[in-house]
């Protein structure tokens, strides 16, 4: 049965699947429909396929199996639809003015003849043709969706997949429905299986196996930070990725080997057991040796004599270096690759600024980076000298595959000496793009704390160079930066050294809340979010950061974000928007949740000039500062000071941060973190997970739980081992030299 109606509204939707609940006007008769739906908007008018049911609670329904979005024909319409915010540059008012200019041909002129849109008082020529850009690329992103979501793809991965591919998404996914997988972050085996299924193709075909293969590689990098599997591990996994028997081991075995031959992967025997490893890690581990090796040889003259500038910078600054301190100074200035690594309050810092120093008297061009935002920044203000995050130092070049940036070894940066912080964070990915920018004449200087959480990415560089003993690395014990009243560095400390923490709330930064069980807990970090550690420490909301181990359950981040938007953001103005499961408002803290390398964004300088560039990072945080009524154009201000506009239909990338995982906040401090206690598997309760939170506070950490589970993960040093490459590649080629 079909009907054909006109959208009054939209009385329910879910942002993931695109199911809702829409009243339709249908020849003066109003009927509910119920369906998985593409985005649609108040004023458009639908063809549904379907039929009528009754449910129990809501009556009768028009329950739509296919839905078609066809162009409305009536003046208001024509309106209530171009007003809905579906086309940037339209609201209510220009809505109105367009309709009551043209009546009947606006949609024609839209499409046809854009530039009469001009004669209308406020757009101008420009406008009227981004106007009817933005409307034939929501027609055919309709279509487009529409394909989609017949195909058992959610409405915002749709919209993510059509950002890629355009107008070539339908071809490129009848032709190879698992390019998905390589092309669409977040599109996993299972979603292009679904869809390759229903297109008919073949379940022992090459591809799909080829596909699981390179699938279960690519998964153990970003889950688990894998470089390579053992082929065992692989070929087992895959068969339940393929649903596969024990019986089809064999043609999973060969299709390893065509993917070899392919160039896609590396098979070879290590340690005495058969790998498999994207080609694409076996040469960035190997690249990565060997720079360093060749770095590491670096032979400087230097005349200066660097224990009297090391005395005199003492003297100087009135500050005495210890023994492993001024050792990680001079390494840096007679090393070609150095490493300085240590907990909180050993003199990093300080060591820093020395190095800095003597470099500045030798005119040595200088640059400072971090992988993060948020840790640039802090460098910047330690170092009181400009430090960049590692992709703006290379200079990413949005119009090209992501990842690509403009300095390279064609392009080299112009720097002297290469200061890395919070190395811990940084993934093979990214450090062998930056050595391949690096002059065989620079040196390298790597500082970050090895006991912290590994990179998110692939890889476990800074482990890896250490433990293969062929970079100087310069181990830093001695605590300085301590009060006698505080506690944050030393429960660090001791928690990292597998030791209870002192918890007796005597100290004026290191508090524990005792908490009945997981619901209470999450009631008690509302409250001290909310109120009490404002109240008692003069905190503002967005000073305090929870930092939860886990998404899920009641002192997950998704419930607590929920739970304090509604306490610290209940009076917001202008727009709701949703995305996914969630709500944003103005004035809502946001994280970016994944790299978008084209995203534009202007910053606002103290000296007054405007800087300009693209680029924003997964974890960089901010505040919705706009809502824009008419085309709900979101302005989210970061914390770095870039300010960037998104889209409604970009808002997946984003999620609210009052609440953020222990993982996210890597690189980052806060002068208050707040820890929920939560029970969990030994996997994932870790000490060092639990020492990664301690050291993000600067003044203030607040545990809230119960001492079991702190006990649980202090006594729990369980490290989950990534299969990498790196270390024995060094071994290797040093050995070789």
């Amino acid at each position: 049965m079909k009907i054909t109606g006109t959208v009054e509204n939209i009385v329910f939707r879910n942002e993931e699947n695109g199911y809702s609940v829409v009243n339709l006007s249908c020849d003066k008769k109003k009927i509910t429909a119920v369906g998985n739906f593409p985005e649609v908007f108040e004023g458009q008018t639908l063809e549904l396929t379907g039929e009528f049911v009754v449910n129990k609670k809501f009556g009768e329904q028009f329950k739509a199996d296919d839905i078609t979005i066809v162009e409305p024909t009536s003046l208001p319409a024509i309106e209530k639809y171009l007003a809905s915010g579906l086309i940037y540059g339209i609201g209510p008012v220009t809505a109105k003015k367009i309709v009551d200019e043209f009546k009947e041909d606006t949609l024609t002129i839209l499409e046809f003849n854009p530039v009469k849109l001009s004669k209308i008082k406020g757009i101008s020529k420009q406008k009227a043709i981004e106007i009817s850009n933005a409307y034939n690329d929501m027609k055919e992103m309709q279509n487009v969706i529409m394909f989609l979501q017949s195909h058992y793809i959610s409405t915002n991965m749709a919209i993510k997949i059509y950002n890629v591919y355009k107008n070539k998404t339908i071809e490129i996914i009848k032709n190879n429905p698992y390019q998905l997988i390589e092309d669409i972050d977040g599109v996993g085996f299972t979603t292009a299986d679904k869809i390759a299924i229903k297109l008919g193709i073949d379940l022992y075909g090459e591809n799909r196996i080829k596909a699981g293969l390179v699938y279960t590689l690519k998964t153990y990098s970003e889950r688990e930070g894998h470089t390579y599997l053992p082929r065992e591990n692989l070929v087992q996994n895959c068969l339940e990725i393929l649903n596969f028997s024990e019986n089809e081991r064999e043609i999973v075995q060969k299709s390893i080997d065509y993917l070899q031959i392919e160039g896609m992967i590396k098979n070879f025997t290590y340690h005495g057991e058969d790998i498999s490893v994207l080609t694409k890690f076996y040469f960035q581990e190997k690249y990565i040796a060997r720079k360093l090796y060749k770095l590491s040889y670096n032979q400087f003259e230097e005349k200066t004599n660097f224990i009297d500038s090391i005395n005199h910078y003492q003297r100087l600054h009135h500050i005495v270096l210890n023994g492993e301190q001024t050792d990680a100074v001079l390494a840096s200035q007679t090393q070609g690759v150095s490493i300085i690594t240590g907990g909180p309050g050993t003199g990093k810092t300080t060591i820093v600024r020395c190095i800095l120093e003597l470099f500045k008297q030798q005119n040595k061009r200088v640059l400072l980076c971090a992988p993060t935002g948020r840790a640039a920044k802090r460098l910047s203000e330690s170092s009181k000298m400009e430090a960049k995050t590692i992709h703006r130092a290379l200079e990413m070049n949005p119009t090209e595959n992501e990842g690509i940036f403009h300095r390279n070894e064609n392009n080299p940066l112009d720097a002297d000496v290469i200061i890395i912080d919070e190395m811990s964070m940084v993934d093979v990915g990214l450090f062998y793009h930056l050595l391949k920018a690096v002059r065989s004449t620079t040196r390298i200087i790597m500082v970050g704390d090895k006991d912290q959480l590994p990179s998110v990415g692939a890889g476990n560089v800074l482990r890896d160079l250490i433990e293969s003993n062929r970079i100087h690395v310069t181990q830093l014990i001695n605590i300085y930066r301590q009060g006698n009243d505080s506690l944050i560095i030393t429960n660090a400390h001791l928690i990292n050294n597998g030791k209870m923490p002192i918890i007796d709330n005597t100290s004026k930064d290191f508090f524990y809340e005792q908490g009945k069980d997981l619901i209470s807990n999450s009631e008690t970090i509302i409250e001290l979010v909310s109120t009490r550690l404002p109240n008692y420490f003069g905190y503002k909301p967005e000073d305090i950061q929870v930092l939860a181990p886990m998404k899920a359950g009641p002192c997950g981040i998704d419930n607590l974000n929920k739970r304090l938007q509604l306490t610290i953001n209940p009076h917001y103005t202008g727009v709701e928007l949703n995305s996914d499961f969630s709500k944003f408002h103005v004035g809502d803290k946001i994280m970016q949740m994944q790299n978008n390398y084209e995203q534009k964004y202007v910053k606002y300088e103290p000296n007054g000039s405007i800087q300009e560039g693209t680029g924003v990072f997964n974890g960089d945080i901010g505040y919705i500062k706009h809502i824009e009524p008419e085309t709900h154009e979101v302005t989210i201000k970061f914390d770095d000071g870039k300010v960037c506009k998104y889209a409604k239909t970009d808002l997946y990338q984003i999620s609210l941060a009052y609440a953020i995982t222990i993982h996210k906040s890597q690189g980052s401090e806060f002068d208050c973190v707040v820890i929920p206690l939560v029970p969990g598997a030994p996997i994932i309760i870790t000490r060092n997970l639990l020492y990664t939170a301690i050291t993000r506070a600067k003044k203030t950490v607040v545990l809230v739980g119960s001492k079991q589970i702190l006990a649980r993960m202090i006594y729990n040093n369980y490290t989950a081992k990534r299969y990498t490459l790196l270390k024995d590649f060094l071994i290797e080629e040093f050995s070789q030299n």
